[in-house]
């Protein structure tokens, strides 16, 4: 026999020896083949920000259509208890992003400011904080985050993009630095810090008049003061003026931008094509990393106050204006998944959908709801205890590896997916921290009934609120609440007149004895059990105040990236396009390669 004919058989048996391995490998659920990029999948997560879980079909809507987001779910698993680690933007992020509360990150708050409120602050998210990217990057993943960031841009100077995405692993950034608000519509009401500005208003008014009120008498000789004086204090009372409005005067230019990697390429940047800009550059990332492996953080605009929506979805939801911005969301959702089909990427994607947290249930025009539908869960954004604040979507699709229409009742965290997707990509988690999320391949995959999770921990800030306790042998769930937010107008169910609950202070009242609820049979929280119900109740109580004061062992103190000192403004901190202060620029180039 020719050698050449040789050689071709022994290679066509070494390439069916090796599929064989695969295909039991497979089978076995053993493999890790950690050094060919073909064994490791892409991993594709999309996060919606302020979705309430009811605000899905798969999730029990039946009035918003949200066909792309429920084909994932019938094609994959679907979590039912999937908890966010906080009821905010910033610190749901950071949690997420790291697999650890964020009170280990310093990103929450014990004041009054419990998210970054400017692009130009100095707190974020600290360079010695490991993202999933960080890590997938150096299993060799090409990683790209497209969309909002809210994790923080600079620590000293204008450019040296400490807290920035590049920073934390990811090899490409196209988005917002900051997020969504209201001022960033130039037709709706401010809505940032809006308490502290109008009290700033209000004694640049009082000062002005007593200005005004001297010149006269000055004038009328009614009083002795020279007009220098006049003069001094009249500057000093502008100064006053400069001082504050020099950032909540421009919020939209400031905060309101879109960066490519380190560029600026819009300030301020236009709402009505922010959707189609982010899509495009989603399905770009796609198309240019298809032979993978790829990581891509889709953290879509959409579901946000101003709720900018496109004329093709105006009107056409039974919802008003938020439930056009869902459906607008659920065809966002749609093209990406088709983008990652076309490629031929399915079944090598490990696809993810969530939200950061609950719906926003103080964000209102009048009486018209301009939030998300929490389902029957009570509570919100910005309430730790309350499921409404913490429960959210939670959808995983890997076509051949994870059973599809399966449905999981299990308690899980959003800092769960840190661990799963390192594991899945061959890295291994920090072993010099805590990580507080737990993976999820043995649950997604079947090979195990329960959580890994038996406690969690639920905080506003830096309060610890609540405590949920699943029992391994029944799988009995409890939750017990040692603070609450005072609802106003009582039985609202929110706390209307504030754009969110407080964590601390006098709008909450703390419980004791706590109260204690069973999730399995009163997943609403609607019937406290009384603590003269009998021993279960403090039985229960003492059970989790145990666990409480062991997890509070693992607290340690840490920098407060949102102290007043690292949100406030500073404007050589500043994004800007241009020279300071005018900071102007639309650049539509072609996306780069990462």
């Amino acid at each position: 026999m020719a050698p050449t004919a040789q050689r071709r058989r022994a290679a066509h048996a070494a390439r069916d020896s090796l599929n064989l391995l695969l295909i039991m490998c497979l089978l076995l659920k053993t493999c890790e083949l950690k050094s060919a990029n073909t064994s490791k999948p892409n991993i594709l997560l999309i996060m919606a920000d302020d979705l309430g879980i009811g605000d899905l079909g798969c999730y029990g809507n039946d009035t918003l259509r949200t066909p792309n987001i429920d084909r994932l779910a019938e094609e994959g698993v679907r979590l039912t208890q999937h908890l966010a680690a906080a009821p905010l933007c910033t610190p749901s992020r950071a949690a997420f992003l790291t697999g650890r509360h964020a009170f280990r990150s310093g990103m929450d708050a014990t004041d009054r400011y419990r998210a970054l409120q400017w692009n130009a602050g100095s707190g974020g998210l600290p360079q010695n904080e490991t993202t999933f990217a960080r890590i997938l990057q150096g299993q060799g993943y090409t990683t790209g985050l497209i969309g909002k960031w809210h994790q923080g841009v600079n620590c000293a100077s204008r450019n040296d993009h400490c807290h920035h995405p590049l920073h934390h692993g990811f090899d490409y950034f196209y988005g917002m630095p900051f997020t969504l608000v209201n001022d960033c519509h130039p037709d709706r009401p401010p809505s940032l810090d809006a308490g502290l500005r109008a009290r700033l208003w209000l004694y640049t008014q009082i000062m002005a008049l007593g200005v005004l009120t001297i010149v006269a008498g000055k004038a009328c000789r009614l009083i002795s003061i020279s007009w220098k004086l006049v003069l001094s204090v009249a500057t000093l009372v502008l100064l006053f003026f400069t001082s504050w409005y020099a950032s909540f005067g421009f919020v939209r230019r400031w905060n309101c931008i879109l960066m490519r990697n380190h560029e600026v390429t819009e300030q301020p940047m236009v709402l009505e094509r922010a959707a189609s800009l982010v899509l495009k550059e989603a399905v770009s990332f796609i198309a240019r990393n298809k032979q993978g492996p790829f990581l891509l953080f889709v953290s879509l605009l959409h579901v946000h106050i101003p709720l900018v929506t496109t004329e093709r979805f105006l009107g056409k939801s039974r919802h008003g204006l938020y439930g056009d911005n869902v459906e607008e969301m659920d065809w966002l959702v749609g093209e990406i998944l088709n983008a990652v089909e076309e490629h031929g990427l399915k079944n090598t994607t490990l696809t993810y959908f969530t939200s950061d947290h609950g719906g926003h249930l103080q964000a209102r025009d009048g009486h018209v709801q301009l939030g998300g539908w929490n389902g029957i869960y009570r509570g919100g954004k910005g309430m730790a205890g309350w499921e409404g604040g913490i429960r959210v979507p939670g959808i995983f699709r890997w076509p051949g590896v994870l059973p599809a229409g399966h449905v999981i009742h299990e308690p899980t965290s959003l800092m769960d997916v840190f661990p799963t997707v390192v594991q899945l990509a061959g890295g291994q988690v920090p072993q010099d921290r805590v990580i507080d999320g737990r993976s999820l391949l043995p649950l997604l995959r079947g090979d195990a009934e329960r959580s890994a999770h038996e406690f969690l921990f639920h905080y506003c800030g830096q309060y610890l609120h609540a405590a949920r306790w699943h029992e391994k042998d029944s799988g009995r769930l409890w939750k017990v609440h040692y603070t609450t937010p005072d609802f106003h107008p009582e039985g609202a169910g929110a706390c209307r007149g504030s754009s969110m609950c407080p964590c601390s202070g006098a709008g909450v009242t703390h419980h004791d004895p706590p109260l204690l609820f069973d999730l399995s049979g009163d997943p609403s929280e609607a019937r406290p059990l009384s603590p003269d119900a009998g021993p279960v109740y403090r039985e229960v109580v003492a059970h989790v105040g145990r666990a409480v004061r062991e997890h509070r062992r693992s607290v340690r103190p840490v920098p407060e990236q949102l102290s007043f000192q690292n949100v406030a403004w500073k404007p050589w901190l500043q994004p800007c396009c241009g020279p300071f202060p005018f900071c102007a620029c639309s650049r539509d180039a072609d996306p780069g390669e990462t």
